[in-house]
């Protein structure tokens, strides 16, 4: 998780009134982060951020949140932002390596050493964290009082462009750069593959940045009061708006101007930074009830408002603003997790009860053991198989009845595109692994399937020998019945899977659970097996519930 450092004085001018470190610390965790080595008296303080709130990467997004939790300045923190006559052509070209660019422009922004390095150590938090180490996206902090607008974003021959990168005095070209350069060697990966490299450029040729690797010194920030210009590329837009909202806000909290700039992307032109709230309604009843609380549309107007939101309550209904710097709201539930937090999670709970209870396993589990207990004695081995499989293995091969499963939506194999519906299939591959082995091979498998969207319990055993037999199989399969107290009765089987009248349905309570025998010839070669198979497959649910089977 990031950790954020910065100055309790610095914290305390931000947020506009003093408070005491000790309860900063005891508060602070209560947003969702861990104080890390902040000693008593210090006025250095270190917070480990949870990875969801991007916002709070730097002291003025902390500060920001901790006015509103702590009841100094609660609701949404709104921005002024004014329209600037700057200019920002993407070019077609960098649709094909980083496509998403938007800009921003904040004014009059004072800048000390403490301000400095909070901006960089930001920005390098953004990048590792939703920048994902700058693939996803990279952010730039420019002096424009340096360049001259219009700026260009486009796409150049590596080696048709030369310019000073940051932390360098000589000029270099774009290869030199990701050859020589600390960063250019860091980050040279993320254009593997491209012949053209992208750059942002103002009017007169200079470059303000080589995204994503690395600023041009030209506009290097310093301390003093400056304008800044903000770039933000990337490959997701929602993480590039983001980014560059966190960033802008942060800079106002500082008592910078936001003023927009005009962005020509293509055919479509727009304002960037758009700092729009987002809105969404929720049921204050059914926030209730999802967190036990007892707030109603008053007191969850309350909480939201001290988590740095609007809320307006219509009845049940509650509307919520939401700021855009709130990349981590995504469901109503984001919004109740919020509710909470504002609440306290200090007070929830109640006092231990003082009632003993003894715990015990469920029936599934206390029937499984016993199932083990059983086919250990037998002398089967115990083996556990994943849960994947495949049409063709799950039907297709054995011949069972097709079942209509659970798919994988984006299989990384052709060997696990669905949720088994039997384990027979899956005892097969442990023996197919193992058919180097000497024999006989005795294995078996208490474990669920997913039949009609729900978990069913299934036994399988299965045994690989030189000769195999149907009366063996029977004998193991009434022996583990009888041990479950089952009162079974058994029926030829009609399935291709075995060979023909060596196979057997069991019968329970006038509907079939399972069936046993000899693998087809037909079967044992489509597995890929070399000798042959017997073995029964039983839906262990249907004995477990009922009650009078629970003898174990």
């Amino acid at each position: 998780m990031p950790v954020i450092n910065f100055k309790y004085s610095d914290l305390c001018t931000m947020l506009g009134k003093e408070v005491s470190q000790q309860t900063l610390v005891d508060r602070i965790p209560m947003i969702g982060a861990d104080m890390g080595d902040t000693e008593s008296g210090s006025d250095d303080m270190s917070v480990e951020f949870f990875p969801d709130r991007p916002d709070l990467y730097s002291v003025e997004g902390v500060a920001r949140a901790m006015r509103a939790f702590l009841d100094i300045e609660t609701g949404l923190r709104t921005y002024d932002v004014g329209k600037s006559d700057i200019e920002v052509f993407v070019d077609p070209s960098v649709k094909s390596v980083r496509p998403h660019f938007l800009c921003g422009v904040v004014l009059d922004v004072d800048i000390d050493d403490d301000f400095l390095k909070s901006i960089m150590e930001m920005q390098e938090k953004l990048h590792i964290t939703i920048g994902r180490k700058r693939s996803k996206l990279a952010i730039g902090i420019h002096d424009l009082d340096k360049v001259k607008g219009p700026f260009t974003y486009r796409l150049a021959e590596p080696r048709s462009v030369k310019f000073v990168p940051l932390a360098k005095e000589e000029e270099m070209d774009m290869v030199e750069i990701l050859e020589k350069h600390e960063k250019g060697k860091d980050y040279a990966h993320l254009l593997d593959g491209y012949t053209d490299y992208p750059i942002i450029e103002d009017s007169e040729g200079n470059v303000l940045s080589f995204p994503p690797i690395i600023n041009g010194a030209l506009t290097t920030v310093t301390t003093g009061k400056h304008n800044l210009f903000i770039d933000v590329t990337g490959n997701n837009r929602k993480a590039v708006k983001g980014a560059l909202d966190i960033v802008s806000t942060a800079l106002a909290e500082r008592g910078g101007r936001i003023m927009t700039v005009t962005m020509h992307d293509g055919g479509e032109t727009f304002q960037s930074p758009d700092l729009t709230p987002l809105e969404m309604d929720i049921s204050a009843s059914e926030c209730d009830k999802f967190l036990g609380l007892e707030l109603g549309p008053t007191g969850t107007v309350e909480c939201l408002r001290r988590m740095g939101m609007d809320a307006v309550a219509d009845g049940d209904n509650v509307h919520v603003t939401i700021s855009p710097v709130r990349l981590d709201i995504m469901h109503k539930v984001d919004i109740f997790e919020d509710i909470a937090t504002g609440y306290g999670f200090d007070k929830f709970g109640g006092s231990y009860s003082l009632v003993q209870t003894a715990g015990g396993l469920d029936s599934n589990n206390s029937f499984s053991e016993g199932v083990r207990d059983i086919m250990v004695g037998l002398g089967f081995m115990e083996v556990n198989t994943l849960t994947l499989s495949n049409d063709r293995e799950e039907f297709e091969i054995p011949g069972f009845p097709v079942l209509e499963n659970v798919r994988v939506l984006n299989p990384i194999t052709e060997d696990h595109t669905c949720l088994r519906s039997y384990l027979t299939p899956s005892l097969v591959r442990i023996l197919r692994h193992n058919k180097h082995r000497d024999l006989p091979q005795k294995i078996f498998e208490v474990g669920y399937v997913v039949r009609d969207n729900k978990t069913q319990l299934h036994l399988c055993a299965m045994v690989t020998a030189s000769k195999t037999s149907f009366t063996e199989i029977k004998s193991i399969t009434e022996s583990a019945l009888r041990e479950m107290g089952c009162r079974y009765e058994l029926a030829a089987s009609d399935l291709t899977t075995f060979i023909s009248g060596r196979g057997a349905d069991i019968i329970y309570d006038g509907e079939p659970i399972g069936f046993f025998g000899e693998m087809s010839p037909a079967v044992v070669v489509g597995y890929e097996i070399t000798h042959p198979i017997m073995f029964m497959e039983i839906d262990l649910s249907r004995i477990v519930s009922n009650q009078s089977s629970t003898l174990f």
